[in-house]
């Protein structure tokens, strides 16, 4: 499939957001938040500022941006119309738990249900967000068991590894965050290299013998493209990522994404001050970035079934 950046920041820049998001609901729930104020709305502020960003950059992938309301209509069947539903109705407790801190005598004993309520949506809107690629049964490399999961554990990983950060830069930091944080991203790692093995040993049912009908004459192989020039399915379904070209991405992903931002987040637990400041917000960009690489991957390596009828033998 075609890697639009639109979608790959959404999914990248929300799933961070939501992590973040779900983290800060936690620790409010476990009373392990820092007490100062500016850290906590600092913390939501950036939450909300990734979720926000990212879903106003999805509606760029869009033909009529315009229309984009329109989603929200078909919650009954669509798994992006649930998406956004969720991704509303989730800044209710946001902004609850934001006035529990800001007016604790009047608000305070709302804190620890807008915590459980930040935290299940932030995980419901992550799990629409996969399930958008995972019910799509034409496509081998997203309908699978590792897509879920996949969203899931990185939202986590990238959360938990910019809350550090922030800890960090304030001079709060958690070692169990830090712990976590780091133990997130080796589980993203695993997630990510189980996906990677089984997409590369697996391929879908369905092959130029079965989707024409043809299987009964014998082999069914390509005479002649059905058109003289590039197309919408071509651009956006038939998109080729070279497999020593993705295999590199790959590595840079893991070396960089990965077990470089678990050696900075490591790091910055030995040090102090402005190093474990530093070290911590290395860690939260390398994770980053390691995420916008896989998830380019996801969808640069996605093969749509209607190729087969454009000469792919497999999907």
């Amino acid at each position: 499939m075609h890697p639009a950046f639109s979608v790959i920041f959404f999914t990248v820049s929300s799933g961070a957001g939501y992590g973040l998001l779900a983290a800060l609901g936690l620790l409010q729930v476990l009373d392990l938040l820092p007490a100062d104020l500016w850290f906590r709305l600092g913390a939501l502020g950036l939450a909300l500022a990734a979720i926000t960003a990212g879903l106003l950059s999805s509606t760029f992938h869009l033909g009529h941006p315009e229309r984009a309301w329109r989603a929200f209509s078909q919650w009954r069947s669509s798994w992006l119309s649930r998406e956004g539903v969720a991704a509303v109705v989730t800044y209710g407790p946001a902004v609850l738990l934001a006035a529990a801190w800001l007016w604790p005598d009047r608000f305070g004993a709302w804190g620890d249900a807008a915590g459980w309520a930040a935290m299940a949506m932030a995980v419901v809107t992550v799990y629409c967000t996969a399930m958008i690629y995972r019910s799509l049964t034409t496509i081998h490399q997203w309908a699978n068991g590792w897509t879920v999961p996949g969203y899931l554990v990185f939202g986590l990983a990238t959360g938990l590894i910019w809350l550090h950060a922030v800890m960090a830069l304030f001079g709060a930091a958690r070692p169990v965050v830090a712990g976590a944080a780091m133990a997130a991203l080796g589980a993203a790692a695993l997630v990510k290299l189980a996906y990677w093995r089984f997409i590369d040993t697996t391929h879908h049912p369905s092959t130029p013998e079965s989707a024409t009908g043809l299987g009964d004459i014998g082999k069914v192989e390509l005479f002649e493209g059905p058109h003289t020039a590039t197309n919408y399915l071509l651009q956006e379904m038939g998109f080729r990522v070279g497999r020593k070209h993705a295999r590199k991405l790959r590595q840079i992903a893991l070396a960089g994404g990965f077990f470089g931002a678990i050696a900075a987040a490591a790091l910055s637990t030995q040090a102090s001050g402005a190093a474990a400041g530093g070290s911590a917000f290395v860690a939260a960009v390398l994770a980053s970035g390691g995420a916008v690489i896989e998830r380019w991957l996801f969808f640069a390596e996605a093969k749509h079934v209607v190729t087969l009828y454009y000469g792919a033998e497999r999907v």
